[in-house]
């Protein structure tokens, strides 16, 4: 007899990864291209300017290695000004430093900056939530504690508390509040309030989806960090997380095997298919839909409207991402087994958590969204934009006569984050009447629809958001 089926949340412990050694190399010719790119754009030089820069850089980290060899115990450091000139601290007059290298006499060596930050890391646990960080600032020859303005005496006290000598020491003013910042991709772990774990559904306008009974309203989240925003459980099993800014909801999903897949939309999927769920504890894995609208019984309650699936899952890949292709389906919720002798596993519809809290399903990985399987071999494609409530006939405010029988199929790519919906209309003799519709929360739909001849036309409507479409369109 199978185990009752029970949601997925579970208390884990986070693994330590061990740190990865590279040997430095030459970078590879297009990596340079980028670098010089990237270096160009934000710090606004010139194509040879940065080349020259980037070369200088290079020059100085080797002399700046040679030199900390050299003096040993009477280096104070090395640093690039911003003309990308290298000066070296020395503790005291020698001849050790290479000619041409420009100098600076300062008090501390390099080893004593670095002795009197490891002795407030010692202290970490001590520092007031008004110290945001500490780092050796090797110009000053000191090392930099962050304060609240406000609060310089409470940093104050955490210096004493470590034992370190006052005189090393430099108060710097800020209102930082640094925060970890992170890509919110479909399958990854997050954490929900001092312990417990579950994963991403999927992302959407200003956070991501995932289930209820991972946290309560209000509860806050870390890696990302957010906010619950809705949470219901049990009677359904879903809830949004609001992200803290800096953290990028992305419409992706972590497939685990070292890539993601970009979630186009969130067409239902029937009974049969095959689908494949993303999740922090077990990865990715495989199965079919063996029933829509299931009712489950958890020991919390009854959970109603579950898409039931062979699909194999454990604890901590709760709220995780379930996909049909590219297409979105729904949040993992409980069920019974586990991925070594399988078992069952239900899923919350994404839909209804879309419609549930008027959330846009964010397709494309953050951009522009995919076009619907079938876009890109459509016979005529057609452009336009609108503003939120808006809508727009296709092709070009006219319609198209159609003198055989066969499929219609159309192809709407919306802009990310908004929800665009497309209406295939036949004229009946009298009005234009909707024979085929694709109507979800996403940016893009795909309708296809076996009629008779006659005269038809496409209905865009910007159900919510704004931006750019392109439609493409294949007749009989």
């Amino acid at each position: 007899m199978s185990p009752a089926p029970r949601p997925l949340a579970l208390v884990a412990a986070l693994v330590a990864a061990g740190a990865l050694t590279t040997t430095a190399q030459a970078a590879p010719a297009d990596q340079n291209s980028q670098i010089l790119s990237a270096i160009q754009r934000d710090l606004g030089l010139d194509a040879d300017r940065a080349r020259d820069r980037l070369a200088a850089d290079q020059r100085s980290g080797d002399t700046a290695r040679t030199l900390r060899k050299r003096l040993d115990t009477r280096f104070g450091g090395a640093w690039i000004d911003s003309s990308g000139t290298l000066t070296v601290g020395v503790t005291g007059q020698s001849a050790d430093v290479a000619q041409g290298v420009r100098t600076r006499l300062v008090q501390r060596s390099e080893r004593d900056l670095d002795a009197v930050k490891s002795a407030l890391d010692a202290n970490a646990a001590k520092a007031p939530k008004s110290v945001p960080g500490w780092y050796v600032d090797l110009p000053t020859n000191t090392v930099v504690v962050k304060s609240h303005p406000a609060r310089l005496t409470a940093a104050r006290a955490f210096v004493a508390s470590s034992g370190v000598g006052a005189a090393a020491v430099r108060y710097v003013g800020t209102d930082e509040a640094p925060r970890p910042l992170v890509d919110v991709v479909g399958g990854n772990a997050y954490n929900i309030g001092s312990g417990s774990r579950c994963s991403v559904g999927f992302s959407v306008n200003g956070g991501f989806v995932t289930a209820g009974h991972c946290g309560s309203t209000g509860a806050s989240t870390s890696n990302p960090s957010g906010t619950f925003r809705g949470s219901s459980f049990p009677g359904n099993d879903y809830a949004w997380v609001q992200v803290a800014a800096g953290n990028t909801p992305r419409g992706l999903v972590n497939d685990y095997s070292g890539g993601t897949v970009s979630v186009a939309g969130s067409q239902d999927a029937p009974v049969g298919s095959t689908v494949c769920r993303s999740g922090s504890t077990t990865g990715w894995h495989c199965g079919t839909i063996q029933a829509r609208n299931s009712s489950v019984s958890y020991p919390q309650g009854t959970v109603t409207g579950l898409i039931q699936t062979t699909v194999c899952a454990e604890p901590g890949d709760s709220g995780g991402s379930l996909l049909a292709g590219a297409q979105a389906q729904g949040v993992t919720s409980g069920g019974s087994g586990n991925c070594r002798t399988g078992g069952t596993t239900y899923f919350q519809p994404v839909n209804e958590i879309l419609q549930a809290y008027g959330l846009s399903l964010i397709t494309g990985g953050g951009g522009n969204p995919n076009p619907p399987t079938g876009c890109q071999s459509s016979e005529a494609t057609y452009n336009g934009s609108l503003a939120a409530g808006g809508q727009a006939i296709q092709p070009n405010g006219s319609h198209y006569q159609s003198t055989a029988s066969g499929a219609h199929v159309g192809c709407l790519a919306g802009p990310s984050g908004a929800d665009f919906d497309l209406y295939l209309q036949k004229w009946n003799g009298s009005t234009w009447a909707d024979v085929a519709k694709g109507d979800s929360p996403a940016a893009s739909e795909t309708v296809t629809y076996n009629g008779t001849a006659g005269y038809y036309r496409y209905r865009v409507h910007a159900y919510s958001g704004s931006g750019s479409y392109t439609l493409g369109v294949t007749n009989p």
